[in-house]
C-alpha cells in the first residue's frame, strides 16, 4: 500500500518507515501534525494513513475528521500510546478505520496491514471488547426523548438482517466469518454494509457502528 505517517515523533517515524519498506509498502509522505497531515493526504493521496492522536497544532481525532470528509475512499488507522477509551471511541465516529497500540511488535503491524488490504478493520487486542463497552455505554440510559425517538427512528432503517450483520461485524468478525455465521455468501455481506453505509449517508463501516450504537441498536457485549 501507498502510506502517509503522521506522527510528530521522527525517530519513531523513520524506523516505522524502514519497517514498511521492507514489507513492499511505500511510504508516500509523513507529517509532524495534524495540519500537516491534512495537507499532504491531499497532495499524495495514500491508501492509508497511520495516524498518531496527540501531535502539536491539530490532534489526530480533528485530522482524522478533515481526511475522512474529504477523502472517503482513504483510509484512516490510528497509531498510538494511547488505550484510553474516549480517544477510541471518538477515533472511530470520527472516521477512524481501526485503531493500534504502538506497544505492538513490528510482525503484528505488518499483519494488521494485511486486514486493512482484505477490507477488515484492525484493533489491539482487547480494543474492540472497550470499543463495543464504550458504546454500550453512551447508548444506555433512558430511550424517552430525543435520544429515545432518534433510535427508533435508526432502527426502521435498517432490516432485521441488515441489523444481524452490522451486529456481527460489531463484535469483531469478518466479511467471510459473518457470512459463515449467518449462512449467506461474503458478497451478499457486503452489500447489506454498502446498503447501510448509503442508506445513513457514512464511508465507512466503523462510522455505521458508531451510528448504530449511539442509537442502541446494538447488543451489549458479553
Amino acid at each position: 500500500m501507498r502510506i502517509l505517517l503522521a506522527d510528530d515523533n521522527r525517530l519513531f517515524v523513520e524506523g516505522l518507515a524502514d519497517l514498511l519498506t521492507a514489507y513492499g509498502h511505500e511510504v508516500v509522505a509523513t507529517a509532524a501534525d495534524g495540519f500537516e497531515a491534512i495537507d499532504r493526504t491531499r497532495i499524495h493521496r495514500p491508501d492509508l494513513v497511520l495516524m498518531d492522536v496527540r501531535m502539536p497544532r491539530c490532534d489526530g481525532l480533528e485530522a482524522t475528521r478533515a481526511v475522512a470528509a474529504a477523502h472517503p475512499s482513504i483510509r484512516v488507522v490510528m497509531l498510538t500510546t494511547s488505550d484510553a477509551e474516549e480517544h477510541l471511541y471518538e477515533a472511530i465516529a470520527s472516521g477512524a478505520f481501526g485503531y493500534l497500540l504502538k506497544s505492538m511488535r513490528g510482525e503484528e503491524l505488518v499483519e494488521a496491514l494485511e486486514q486493512v488490504e482484505q477490507g477488515a478493520p484492525p484493533f489491539s487486542p482487547g480494543l474492540a471488547a472497550l470499543l463495543l463497552g464504550e458504546f454500550a455505554r453512551r447508548s444506555a440510559g433512558p430511550k424517552d426523548g430525543p435520544a429515545g425517538s432518534g433510535g427508533q427512528d435508526a432502527a426502521t432503517r435498517f432490516t432485521p438482517r441488515e441489523l444481524d450483520v452490522l451486529r456481527s461485524v460489531a463484535a469483531g468478525r469478518t466479511y467471510r466469518e459473518t457470512a459463515a455465521l449467518l449462512a449467506m455468501s461474503e458478497r451478499t455481506v457486503r452489500y447489506h454494509m454498502s446498503e447501510m453505509l448509503a442508506r445513513v449517508h457514512l464511508a465507512h463501516r466503523s462510522q455505521v457502528i458508531a451510528y448504530a450504537a449511539e442509537a442502541g441498536l446494538l447488543d451489549a457485549p458479553d
